[in-house]
């Protein structure tokens, strides 16, 4: 067998093109993130826990609303999102094509209960109390919505007022996403961000005063200066408050991006210098054992959480449970019926993304059902490597109930191989990365794209 980083760097350079190509659908389909179950106790995931759209059944399906704001007070060195500033006017106006792109919806959404909502963005917390009460209005008048569906709205530390954290749990939201990024104000500045470490913890504690109870921290590792030590005292300074769930995320160089300019372009003649590969791989190894050290359960590559507060919405993505996406930009993984009412679409899956100019979105999303139909080969591919994302992997018997065909017949080959070099583990049901799988995982997800 090849040692460790033989296999890494091999991994690196056979997948780079197609690393960014994940990375896109990733984004698409998580918009950052980006990891759902139904109605149940218990969240954390388990056996048999996917939760697909099967043909033919009757029964009410789950579904989850993604919402895009895509608004911020400045863009960040790193940020390639599709997000940027806007005066409170353009605001507004864009909350009412919200609210009218909601109403737009076929009447089928009767047929789907609403399980997670995902406010995104941008940062979704510029909007007021007033705004966001709306569009949850507007959303309980279309959908059903499940009493206990977890609601998420992603917030910039910067721009939080207990006014707006009252207001925001009136309207219904029950989990926040705090973007910190860095307990070091250095590299908060170098990133961009427009908000101390201080500020980050009065916006936390201000939170946990208004009945915040699921909070969500964001961590950015390989940031510009930062030494393994100064990611070490990020993540002991962020467990030390006990948030619910952390997302850890290694710093990617986006093209188009300040950073990308910088470090790509420009090769950073002057300033701060990216840490070097071994930082990095010690960075990311630091980040499980200190997470499982203090409580918090790895079950998806980048996120952990205490038990019981797995993300329900991002375990959505990985697990294909359908989506619509309203706002400029934002994708939707759907069945046919949610399409319109042409029967070749019956039981199919289809995406769609809406445009990511604003002037040619307040034109189109009355016509938004327009879709690209997914092929069987584009799904299995999916099933794969996005349930392969999730620490449980995925199940052989909800492959072949799906699809109708067994999972050994259409990837036996390449599960053998990945599972000889000690990338992947088996047993009767499921099938997972291991955590040499996990480090090379683009490399993994690569075997298992099919020929058309």
């Amino acid at each position: 067998l090849l040692d460790f980083y033989t296999l890494y760097t091999i991994s690196l350079k056979s997948s780079m093109m197609y690393i960014r190509q994940v990375q896109i659908l990733v984004q698409a389909q998580i918009c950052t993130w980006l990891i759902v179950y139904t109605k149940r106790q218990e969240r954390f995931p388990r056996k048999g826990s996917c939760l697909l759209h099967r043909k033919g059944e009757k029964q009410m399906q789950p579904l989850e609303l993604y919402i895009h704001i895509p608004f911020c007070v400045k863009k960040c060195a790193y940020c390639d999102f599709l997000s940027g500033p806007a005066g409170e006017k353009e605001k507004e106006e864009y909350v009412k094509m919200l609210v009218d792109e909601i109403r737009n919806c076929p009447d089928t959404v009767q047929n789907y209960r609403v399980i997670s909502i995902f406010f995104g963005g941008g940062t979704p917390s510029l909007l007021t109390g007033e705004q966001i009460g709306r569009l949850m209005d507007t959303v309980r008048e279309i959908f059903t919505l499940d009493e206990d569906a977890e609601i998420t709205m992603e917030m910039n530390p910067g721009t939080v007022t207990e006014e707006k954290l009252r207001k925001y749990r009136q309207a219904g939201v029950n989990r926040l996403s705090i973007g910190l990024q860095s307990v070091n104000d250095e590299e908060l500045r170098l990133l961009g961000r427009i908000h101390t470490y201080e500020e980050f913890r009065e916006a936390y504690h201000l939170a946990r005063a208004n009945g915040f109870s699921n909070i969500n921290v964001d961590l950015i590792s390989a940031i510009p200066g930062q030494t393994v030590e100064s990611w070490r005292r990020t993540l002991e300074q962020v467990m030390a408050l006990s948030p619910e769930h952390i997302s850890a995320y290694s710093l990617i160089l986006e093209e188009g991006t300040t950073f990308y300019k910088k470090y790509v372009e420009d090769e950073a003649k002057e300033g701060p210098k990216l840490p070097d590969e071994d930082a990095e791989r010690q960075m990311y190894w630091d980040t499980e054992t200190l997470m499982e050290k203090n409580g918090y359960h790895r079950y998806e590559i980048s996120n952990y959480a205490k038990e019981g507060y797995a993300c329900r919405h991002n375990l959505g993505y990985w697990e294909r449970i359908p989506y619509l996406g309203f706002g400029i930009g934002a994708a939707s993984l759907v069945p046919g019926d949610l399409i319109g009412k042409c029967r070749k679409l019956e039981g199919k899956m289809s995406r769609y993304t809406n445009p990511d100019q604003l002037r040619e979105y307040a034109h189109s999303y009355r016509n938004k059902f327009q879709a690209e139909l997914l092929t069987e080969t584009e799904e299995m591919e999916e099933f794969m490597f996005l349930g392969l994302r999730k620490m449980n992997g995925i199940s052989k018997k909800e492959f072949s109930e799906y699809f109708g065909k067994s999972l050994e017949d259409i990837y036996g080959e390449p599960i053998c191989k990945l599972e000889s070099l000690k990338l992947l583990e088996q047993d009767d049901d499921r099938v997972w990365l291991t955590k040499r799988g996990i480090d090379v995982s683009n490399s993994v997800f690569v075997e298992f794209l099919l020929e058309e």
